[in-house]
């Protein structure tokens, strides 16, 4: 694989890395994304109708089976080698950051420790009123699990449409890009904010920026250098070289 010499030299000798993933690395893994989540009863559901306070306040059973069904699919899913790939990258890089859209715990999976999940996960369950997380909780047939410190109704743990992303996360995140000296933005649009900022928090303070994705998006043509292919075969390849 032709991988640009400056880039191998760079990430050789940075000490800083920042790194956004997106859809694109876990669909390398065959986990379809969130609009195609759809199998039988689920074909007559938009997902955006079901991933919101709104729906929950509604149905809420409706709304923690989809999300359980979801979350099946998920644990059989295996990481890719990107995701193998980014976890040992952050064992040879000194301060390394690893922000993520997505909510499947690949990452985790795959041995990543220091991981901002923008968006939560999947596997974790949080309660609706005192909003107490949990990976632990008893299924109830035909109810949705409650908190065991107030009585709420658990929902998962991830963020809904109408809902800001968790503070503390994202001002963790922005730190991390602007204190980074490489900023890779894997498998994402560009698109969805807030994350869609963190390649320019990164940019303004001098990172050099390094897009991976299967096909061009609107921050292509404003990185420094522009990877085009699976994250699965180009991170192994990075690291190799690199190392």
């Amino acid at each position: 694989m032709n991988l640009p010499p400056e880039l191998i030299v760079y990430l050789r000798s940075s000490t800083r890395v920042a790194v956004l993933t997106g859809a694109g690395i876990s669909q390398e893994s065959g986990l379809r994304t969130f609009r195609e989540a759809r199998d039988g009863l689920w074909t007559q559901y938009k997902p955006e109708d079901l991933a919101s306070r709104e729906a929950f306040a509604q149905n809420p059973k409706l709304v923690w089976d989809w999300y359980a069904m979801r979350r099946e699919k998920v644990r059989g899913v295996l990481p890719n080698p990107g995701h193998y790939a980014l976890a040992e990258l952050e064992r040879r890089i000194p301060t390394f950051t690893l922000i993520t859209q997505n909510v499947d715990g690949l990452h985790l999976k795959a041995g990543s420790a220091n991981i901002i999940e923008l968006h939560g996960n999947l596997q974790r369950v949080k309660c609706s009123e005192c909003g107490r997380a949990t990976v632990e909780w008893v299924e109830t047939e035909g109810s949705v699990p409650i908190c065991l410190v107030c009585g709420g109704l658990l929902r998962p743990d991830v963020v809904w449409f109408g809902e800001s992303l968790p503070r503390a996360a994202l001002e963790t995140a922005v730190l991390a890009c602007r204190e980074c000296e490489i900023f890779f933005s894997i498998g994402t649009s560009g698109l969805v904010q807030p994350a869609a900022s963190l390649a320019y928090a990164a940019r303004n303070r001098g990172a050099k920026l390094v897009e991976i994705n299967a096909e061009q998006t609107s921050l292509t043509e404003k990185v420094d250098f522009a990877l085009q292919g699976k994250s699965g075969e180009i991170l192994p390849a990075l690291l190799s070289a690199a190392w």
